[in-house]
C-alpha cells in the first residue's frame, strides 16, 4: 500500500506540473549609445544619443541625451595647426563620457561629421584637410569609445539627414500609442520638409509630388519598415558667412576702381568695417583667383548706408537666376527643383536671423518685409543702444541675412504669399536639437544589428505557487501513507 501510495503521489504531481502554464519572458532592453559630432563651418557641436537594443521595425528609437558645443572656430580653420582641432574636442568627449555607464563606453560608436567648411577646405587644400581630420581622428581613438571615423559630409547627406532629424521629433515616421502600448505608423502622416541654413552651404529637403524624379542614392531611405524617396540639394558658397563675404568682395570690386571707401547698403548708418582684400583670397566661393583683387594687403572700409532697397538689390545680384531662363523647375545657377510641397521647418541660421528680429510664422509676408525695411534703415547707434548685449560684430549684418533668406526662400525655392505660411521657423522639437546629426544617428542604426531578445522559461507566478504548495501536501501525505 505504501508503494501504491507513493506511485500516486508522483503521478499525482506530474500532472500538476504538466498543467503549470510555462511563459516566454522577455528581459528588458538594453541601452545603446552613439555619439556624432557635427563639424560645421563656424563652430562644433557634439551630441551623445540612446536607443534601446530592440529596435522598432529596424530602426531605433533614438532619444537626445547631452549636447555640447565645442569652444573656438570650426575645424576648418585649423588649417594652418591641426593639432588643435583634434584638442578642441576633447572637453565636449570629457562631458560624454560622463553620461554614458563606464561599463557601456567601449561599444558607444563615435562618428564626427564635417559639413561645408571642410568641404571647401577640401576644395582649396586637400591634404590640409587631410591633416585635420587625422588630427581629429587621433584624439578621438585616445578616448574608450568605438570610433567608427571622421569625414566630410556630402550637401546632399548633410540636407537629407536633418530632413529624417525634424520627421523623426515630429513624429512622422513612428509615434507611441498608449492604446496599443507600441509604436505605430501614423495615418497620413504629415511629412515635413527642411531648410538649412549654415554658414558655408544651404539645404533644401522635401518629398516632392509624383514619381518623375531622378533620385539619388542619398535620397532614399528605409526607415520603421517604410521607403522614402526625397528631393534633397545643396549649395556651396550660398551659406551666410560665405553670402556675407560674397557680398563684401561684390561691392568692392564691381565700380571697376578699388577706392579707400566703398559703400554698404546693407549695413546701418554710421557704421564702418575695414576689411583687407587679402581676406577675399582664403575662400574658392570669393573667386580669389579674381584678377580684380590686387595681391597686396590693401585695406577698403566699408561704409553702411542703411538702405533696405539698395541693399536687397544687391543680395539678389549674387543669385544667377537668368540661367534657369522661364523655367519653373528651376531655382537659380540652372539647378533643377521640382515644386515646392507640404510644410517646411526652417532652422539654424533661418531661425537664428528671424529669431533675433521677432518674426514668426503665421505673419503675412507683407508683415515680414516691412519688419525688415524698418529694421534695414535704423542707425548704427539706434540699434548699438537697443541691443546692448547682442555681438556687435553680429549685429550689423542681420539686414543682410534677413533680405538674403527672403530672396532665397522666395526667388530661389519659390515660396509664394500663401506657402509662405507653411514655413515655420524653429530649432528644438520635443527636447532634441534640429540638425543632421539626430538623421546621421537614427540611420545608422539600421547597420547596428538588433540584438536578440534574451528569453527565459518562466512560469506563471500564482500557478507555480499553488503547484509548490500541492507537492509539499501530497509528498506529506504519502510520508504518512509509508509510516502507517
Amino acid at each position: 500500500s505504501a508503494i501504491v501510495g507513493a506511485l500516486v503521489a508522483l503521478s499525482i504531481i506530474a500532472l500538476v506540473l504538466s498543467l503549470v502554464k510555462v511563459e516566454d519572458v522577455t528581459l528588458p532592453p538594453t541601452v545603446k549609445y552613439g555619439m556624432v559630432f557635427d563639424a560645421g563651418s563656424s563652430h562644433t557641436s557634439l551630441f551623445v544619443y540612446e536607443w534601446d537594443s530592440d529596435k522598432e521595425n529596424d530602426t531605433g528609437v533614438v532619444s537626445q541625451t547631452l549636447s555640447c558645443d565645442v569652444q573656438g572656430p570650426g575645424i576648418s580653420s585649423y588649417a594652418h595647426d591641426p593639432p588643435k582641432a583634434g584638442d578642441s574636442l576633447r572637453k565636449c568627449l570629457d562631458e560624454a563620457l560622463k553620461v554614458v555607464p563606464a561599463a557601456k563606453q567601449s561599444d558607444v560608436p563615435a562618428y564626427l561629421g564635417a559639413t561645408a567648411g571642410m568641404r571647401l577646405l577640401r576644395e582649396q587644400n586637400s591634404s590640409a584637410a587631410d591633416q585635420v581630420l587625422a588630427e581629429v581622428a587621433k584624439t578621438m581613438r585616445e578616448y574608450p569609445v568605438a570610433f567608427k571615423g571622421a569625414r566630410i559630409l556630402s550637401g546632399e547627406e548633410e540636407g537629407a539627414y536633418g530632413w529624417i532629424t525634424i520627421n523623426y521629433l515630429l513624429d512622422s515616421f513612428t509615434k507611441y500609442s498608449p492604446k496599443a502600448h507600441m509604436w505605430v505608423r501614423p495615418e497620413a502622416a504629415n511629412i515635413f520638409g527642411a531648410l538649412d541654413l549654415g554658414g558655408a552651404s544651404t539645404q533644401i529637403s522635401f518629398m516632392p509630388e509624383g514619381s518623375e524624379i531622378q533620385w539619388n542614392e542619398d535620397s532614399m531611405f528605409t526607415l520603421y519598415g517604410s521607403n522614402y524617396n526625397i528631393y534633397t540639394h545643396s549649395y556651396l558658397c550660398y551659406g551666410q558667412n560665405e553670402m556675407l563675404k560674397r557680398l563684401a568682395k561684390e561691392l568692392i570690386v564691381v565700380r571697376g576702381e578699388l577706392g579707400p571707401w566703398v559703400d554698404h547698403p546693407c549695413y546701418p548708418r554710421d557704421y564702418n568695417e575695414t576689411v583687407l582684400l587679402s581676406s577675399f583670397r582664403t575662400s574658392p566661393c570669393t573667386n580669389w583667383s579674381d584678377p580684380r583683387l590686387t595681391l597686396s594687403d590693401r585695406n577698403v572700409t566699408l561704409e553702411g548706408r542703411g538702405n533696405a532697397s539698395g541693399c536687397l538689390a544687391a543680395v539678389r545680384r549674387l543669385f544667377n537666376f537668368s540661367a534657369c531662363g522661364q523655367s519653373q523647375d528651376c531655382t537659380f545657377d540652372g539647378v533643377y527643383q521640382p515644386p515646392i510641397r507640404g510644410q517646411f521647418i526652417a532652422f539654424s541660421a533661418f531661425y537664428y536671423n528671424f529669431k533675433f528680429l521677432n518674426l514668426t510664422e503665421g505673419q503675412s509676408l507683407a508683415t515680414v518685409r516691412e519688419t525688415i525695411e524698418r529694421f534695414c534703415t535704423r542707425s548704427w547707434e539706434d540699434l548699438s543702444s537697443s541691443y546692448p548685449e547682442e555681438n556687435p560684430e553680429r549685429l550689423p549684418k542681420y539686414c543682410a541675412n534677413a533680405n538674403y533668406i527672403l530672396t532665397l526662400l522666395l526667388d530661389a525655392y519659390k515660396f509664394n504669399e500663401i506657402s509662405w505660411k507653411n514655413i515655420f521657423f524653429q530649432m528644438k522639437a520635443g527636447s532634441a536639437d534640429v540638425g543632421w546629426t539626430l538623421g546621421y544617428m537614427l540611420n545608422l542604426t539600421n547597420m547596428i544589428p538588433a540584438e536578440a531578445p534574451v528569453w527565459v522559461r518562466g512560469h506563471v507566478p500564482p500557478l507555480w505557487a499553488a503547484a509548490v504548495v500541492f507537492i509539499i501536501l501530497t509528498l506529506a501525505l504519502g510520508l504518512a501513507a509509508l509510516l502507517l
